[in-house]
């Protein structure tokens, strides 16, 4: 009878998510969670803005559109402070223009719950309507420019910062870390340092998918692409906003084009971008690559930025690491540094980066079993949690 009464309860459950739009990796997760939950007959409703609006619907499911925030990119296509600042006036009043939309999204909708990944608009309009909100966070403290901590007077603004948008953020719910419990968080530089939000977060785990490919997946992949398993497979996975990517690609176009000995697949994740890919010499490049989980896991080395989805997924299929992180972008800094110190891989900066210093790390990392090792070790212990299921079983409380 129980069971019944559950089961009633969840299909009448309503849930609004809302995320942040910048790149895919906020949209990936939640359309996990939205998965799990349509396995209730929960019904979903998504909200964002930018590159994840059109990756949501371009799984069949509707998602309400908003204004755009985003960082500044300089001239080199790095991420830039200045530029930043420069949008901070656009910036707040997309804001306040989300507070609006926001308000009238979850007033119509009426959720039981609001689940906000990185949106401190929807967790603000939830708290404001009397809903609660569950919030998923991988940053609490926004890092600065590493250049900049040479200043003391941006390190104290950096931490003062991190306690008001601790404090924000801390209004929620529920504050869920989709990360490793310490001491292997891959995001401590973003969380560990802000006192205000300490008592309140909870480490679930990766959301990022479970490995679930069978190996006849796998060699079927491998068949269409013609490739060996006898030889070493590195997939160079470069997503995010397009002004940073390309130069970084490029680069690793040049540092592979020569190297009979390993087979690279390159992904440039375009949303709705070609899925057929072209052949390069020793691979293939994909604009958006449909089997990517399968070349994950057939894959010996991953070449990345420093985002957080990927880098977890990356955990999860057991893979060493080469990261490039966005240039001046402190997450990304953070979780590239974490990478390196825990064993996993390295990191490249990308200032100055030439091919040579890509080929010479892949060279590197291929050859010495403490990085494979390390990676086999910390997939063991990301195994034993599971952030979507942890997710879902809070959205579930709430019924």
């Amino acid at each position: 009878m129980l069971y019944i009464l559950i089961h009633i309860c969840l299909s009448l459950m309503r849930v609004y998510i809302a995320m942040y739009g910048v790149g895919l990796g906020h949209a990936s997760r939640m359309l996990l969670v939205a998965n799990d939950l349509s396995h209730h007959d929960v019904t979903v409703q998504f909200s964002s803005f930018g590159d994840s609006v059109n990756y949501i619907k371009s799984h069949g499911i509707e998602c309400f559109s908003g204004p755009s925030i985003d960082m500044g990119w300089g001239t080199d296509r790095s991420f830039s402070v200045k530029e930043s600042i420069t949008k901070l006036p656009k910036n707040f009043r997309s804001f306040l223009a989300q507070l609006g939309t926001e308000g009238r999204n979850i007033g119509n909708f009426k959720p039981d719950v609001v689940i906000s990944d990185t949106r401190l608009s929807s967790l603000l309009m939830a708290k404001a309507l009397d809903v609660p909100c569950i919030t998923i966070l991988n940053q609490i403290k926004l890092l600065l420019s590493p250049r900049l901590h040479e200043f003391r007077v941006a390190r104290v603004f950096e931490d003062m910062l991190g306690e008001i948008l601790g404090s924000l953020w801390t209004r929620s719910d529920s504050v869920l870390i989709p990360d490793l419990p310490p001491p292997y968080t891959l995001s401590e530089q973003n969380i560990w340092p802000v006192g205000s939000s300490i008592n309140k977060l909870r480490y679930i785990g990766f959301m990022a998918p479970k490995p679930t490919i069978n190996e006849e997946c796998v060699n079927k992949v491998a068949k269409l692409l013609d490739v060996t398993r006898n030889k070493p497979i590195v997939f160079a996975h470069i997503s995010g906003p397009t002004p940073t990517k390309m130069i970084v690609l490029k680069k690793i176009m040049e540092a592979v084009k020569d190297n009979d000995k390993i087979q690279f697949v390159v992904s440039e994740g375009i949303p709705n971008g070609d899925t057929v890919p072209k052949r390069i010499k020793n691979g293939w490049y994909f604009e958006w690559c449909p089997v990517r989980d399968e070349i994950f896991a057939m894959s010996d080395l991953l070449l990345t930025r420093g985002g957080h989805s990927t880098l977890a997924q990356t955990i999860q299929y057991g893979n060493p690491v080469i990261t490039i992180p966005i240039r001046n972008h402190g997450e990304q800094l953070g979780n590239a540094n974490k990478i390196q110190k825990i064993g996993l891989g390295l990191m490249l900066k990308e200032k100055g980066l030439k091919s040579e210093d890509i080929s010479n790390a892949i060279e590197l990392v291929l050859n010495d079993s403490s990085f494979s090792n390390n990676a086999k070790m910390l997939m063991d212990i990301s195994n034993k949690l599971n952030g979507v299921n942890n997710i879902v079983n809070v959205v579930r409380s709430y019924c």
